[in-house]
Order: structure tokens, then C-alpha cells, then sequence
């Protein structure tokens, strides 16, 4: 396989064909494409994902839609009516990540919820599943969600749960997207290539900073370090600047509060090849309210 940079920073791989052969193998290739959303924080995330969804699927085209809502409640967790919200407007499927618990309500439906999950690698027992398969438009995508251990609440091994899903995943599934969210950025880096060529995406979530590291790696498997957020863009890291400010200053106790205002959005599509599970291209989404223009 070669890999060519395009010039608008999308990046595609084919193989050392011949012009003629690789025509041919495009022209029999059947693609998943797939839109992964960065964190969703607050009610002026949840507008934004409403107000942009249907223009970024008339774009891309996808055929599943994943997004990460462990902060669309204020914040902090979510709630059965804004996960319903987002089946509503499109999303296929929900990740979570360390403020799974924040919210109560969870614990109302998250059983019963097959298209959300949460970390995998949370104790044995807790509610909810750690993966699941999405299926949609005639296509199906096992998702997987781990949660990093430097930086976060103590878990289990996010690297040696992802061997023991990833295993069993395969013997059905070419398509697999995981979402690992964590904080270090070298944490994700290295489960991008511990799991390159065994899943078709790795897409870190949890900083809210989208990263300009999106590429295919060596062996088929698109990666980001960090997919971004959806939310306010003048806040830090979707809550109100003035009280983190004060934190920082102060070192004292205080009361974070999802910010208003303007709102950015960042995610990234990945088109996998369905036969081989690998990706072809992946290209980062980054816009901002009444600044953008899709092609």
C-alpha cells in the first residue's frame, strides 16, 4: 500500500496497482462511511449537532453516525431524552467515556440501551455494555469504548480489554471503530498502533482539543488522537473561562458551568473499505458557527 496527501489535508491510501487494476478495484470496492462526533458538551453542543447534522449528511454521505455524549447534559453525563435527541436528528450510536455516572438518569435506561456504551474497561458488572454493533443503511460497525488510565480514574487495562473484545469482534466483524477516551496524548497514540491493522478506526476523545494528527497508519487503521468537542467555542473546554480562570488563580473550589455563546464542531470521516475492514480516507471536520461553508 502507498499513501498520498491530498492538497485540501484529507488522506487516502491505495495499493501499488496499475492504473487499470486499481480502476477496476474501486469500481468493485464497497465503502462504510462513517462520521464520528467529538465530545458534545451542553445545550449549545446539542444545537449545534442539530443545526449541522443534516448539511454534514448531505457532505459525507454517512452511513452510521457515532458520537461521544458523556457531556451533553450540562456537562456532565446524559440524560434518556437527549439520547433519544440525538437518535432523533441521526446518530446511530453513543459513546461515553469518565462522566458516564454523572448524571442519575443513566442508570434508568442504559441497560436497556444497546446502541450506547460506555468504557469497557470499567469494573466487572457495572450497567451497560462496553461494545456493541450499530447497524444502519445496510451496513453494520462494531464500536468499542475504552477509557485511558493516566490522568483518570483508576480502571482496568484499556490495552489488554481491547485484545480480548478486538479478538472476539473479528471473527465476525471487519468494520470496528473504537473510541478511547483519555487523557494523555501518548496513551492514545500508542493503542493507535497497538490495534493498527486489527480495527478500522481509533478516536480518542476526553480534551475537547481537536489534534492535527489524522492519518491511516501502516497496516489500515485511521487514527486521531483527539476528535475535538462540540460546543461553546469561547469557554475553556466548553465551560465558562472566568471560573476556570478563577480556579487556576485561586486554588480554591469552584463551580464549573457549561458556557453560551458560539458554537465550534469538530469530528472526523472515515471511509473503511468493507471487504478488508481497513481504512481509505480519513478527513477531520472543524467548523464554527456563521464562519463556515461546506463545499
Amino acid at each position: 500500500m502507498r499513501l498520498s496527501t491530498l492538497n485540501n489535508g484529507k488522506y487516502e491510501k491505495w495499493p501499488h496497482w496499475g492504473h487499470f487494476s486499481y480502476c477496476l478495484y474501486l469500481r468493485r470496492r464497497t465503502d462504510i462511511n462513517v462520521l464520528f462526533i467529538g465530545d458534545i458538551v451542553g445545550e449549545v453542543g446539542r444545537k449545534a449537532l442539530k443545526a449541522i447534522l443534516p448539511v454534514l449528511k448531505s457532505k459525507y454521505n454517512p452511513h452510521i453516525i457515532i458520537a461521544n455524549g458523556e457531556n451533553s447534559a450540562a456537562g456532565r453525563g446524559i440524560t434518556e431524552s437527549i439520547a433519544n435527541d440525538f437518535y432523533n436528528w441521526g446518530v446511530h450510536g453513543i459513546t461515553m467515556g469518565n462522566h458516564t455516572w454523572d448524571n442519575k438518569d443513566i442508570f434508568e435506561f442504559i441497560d436497556d440501551e444497546p446502541r450506547m456504551i460506555r468504557p469497557a474497561n470499567f469494573p466487572p458488572g457495572t450497567p451497560g455494555l462496553g461494545h456493541t454493533v450499530i447497524k444502519a443503511n445496510g451496513k453494520e460497525l462494531a464500536i468499542v469504548n475504552l477509557q485511558g488510565r493516566t490522568f483518570l480514574p483508576p480502571s482496568d487495562c484499556p490495552f489488554r480489554k481491547s485484545d480480548e473484545i478486538i479478538e472476539e469482534l473479528r471473527k465476525k466483524y471487519k468494520c470496528i471503530l473504537v473510541d478511547f477516551h483519555a487523557e494523555a496524548t501518548s496513551e492514545k497514540i500508542c493503542m493507535g498502533w497497538h490495534l493498527d491493522g486489527r480495527v478500522s478506526l481509533v478516536v480518542g476523545t476526553h480534551t475537547h482539543v481537536q489534534s492535527n494528527d489524522d492519518r491511516i497508519l501502516p497496516n489500515g487503521t485511521a487514527y486521531l488522537t483527539d476528535a475535538g468537542m462540540v460546543g461553546p467555542r469561547d469557554g475553556a473546554l466548553g465551560m465558562e473561562r472566568e471560573a476556570v480562570i478563577r480556579k487556576f488563580e485561586t486554588q480554591l473550589p469552584v463551580r464549573f458551568v457549561v458556557d453560551t455563546g458560539k458554537w465550534h464542531f469538530h469530528g472526523v470521516f472515515v471511509q473503511i473499505d468493507e471487504a478488508t475492514g481497513k481504512a481509505t480516507k480519513i478527513e477531520k471536520i472543524r467548523l464554527e458557527e456563521d464562519e463556515w461553508i461546506m463545499e
